[in-house]
């Protein structure tokens, strides 16, 4: 049977999601047993060095002026920013919290373009986005018992992807995109270090269980991103994007597996609010432009 490039496109972007959610939970044991800023030194190296590799073999160079100015610049450090602060987050917050909260920044990325680069946003996406962020704050539950402060750091970690994806959308074409991950992974060691500067953290011996996180947030971090950006360029983005949401169904499936995580019903209830929202923004988008 011969499948069709949307199906293809859609299995891809699964796939991805499972290996995203696999890396999460890979990073948070990982950021549980060692500093959160030597995890990502570890893994920011590693996978600068594969995608190095990568990006030779396809004739992009690495060590160009590209990669310290202008959009290229502002992805890798907010790449770097947002980094830091959802490892960080990892290792404080349960792992479903962070993949809910997480689900905003399709959301985001649409108010962002619309305050920045002044994209036409209408007024029903514009009131997705405002129940989206209601289904945040359902989720954060500020001023009751239930609000955990260290969940703040997921919630700017969504914003601060806003400008990594912004500046991915004013990207000279030149630019290829194994080249503009190498940056981003090698943008993670100087963001690394200075969070273990912050912390007051030294370098830590890993035990040898702990290396199996490591490699495991590796690889299914490499294989994830391979697959989401061959889903993205085989299928069409109205039918392939909503997949995305998938990542939190297989983040709160290996949470309760592997860290025996119970989402109370204000999480359930505050993602559902977000990806639904996300959804109908997304359509109203396919809605409003030419396929």
């Amino acid at each position: 049977m011969i499948l069709s490039d949307n199906t293809r496109g859609a299995v891809l972007m699964l796939a991805a999601m499972l290996a995203f959610a696999f890396e999460d939970l890979f990073l948070k044991r990982s950021a549980m047993a060692l500093p959160p800023g030597q995890v990502i030194v570890m893994v920011g190296a590693a996978g600068a060095l594969c995608f190095w590799a990568i990006a030779a073999l396809q004739g992009q160079p690495i060590l160009t002026r590209d990669a310290l100015r202008g959009p290229a610049l502002l992805r890798s450090v907010s790449e770097a920013g947002a980094t830091m602060l959802y490892v960080t987050a990892l290792s404080l917050i349960p792992l479903t919290v962070n993949a809910a909260l997480l689900q905003a920044s399709p959301l985001a990325v649409t108010l962002g373009a619309a305050l920045i680069l002044k994209e036409p946003v209408g007024w029903r996406r514009w009131s997705a986005i405002g129940l989206g962020f209601l289904g945040v704050l359902i989720i954060l539950r500020p001023g009751t018992q239930g609000f955990v402060p260290a969940s703040l750091l997921t919630v700017l970690c969504v914003l601060v992807l806003v400008g990594r994806d912004l500046a991915t959308r004013v990207m000279p074409a030149r630019i290829g995109t194994f080249q503009l991950t190498t940056w981003a992974y090698l943008a993670l060691v100087p963001a690394g270090l200075g969070l273990m500067a912050l912390g007051g953290d030294g370098w830590h011996s890993v035990q040898a269980d702990r290396w199996g996180d490591l490699i495991g947030a590796l690889v299914t971090g490499l294989v994830g991103y391979w697959a989401v950006t061959a889903a993205m360029r085989l299928g069409e983005v109205s039918l392939v994007a909503p997949f995305r949401y998938s990542r939190l169904v297989f983040s709160a499936l290996l949470a309760a597996l592997f860290l025996g995580e119970r989402p109370d019903l204000a999480t359930w209830l505050g993602a559902a609010l977000i990806i639904g929202s996300g959804l109908y923004a997304l359509w109203r988008e396919t809605r409003r432009r030419p396929r």
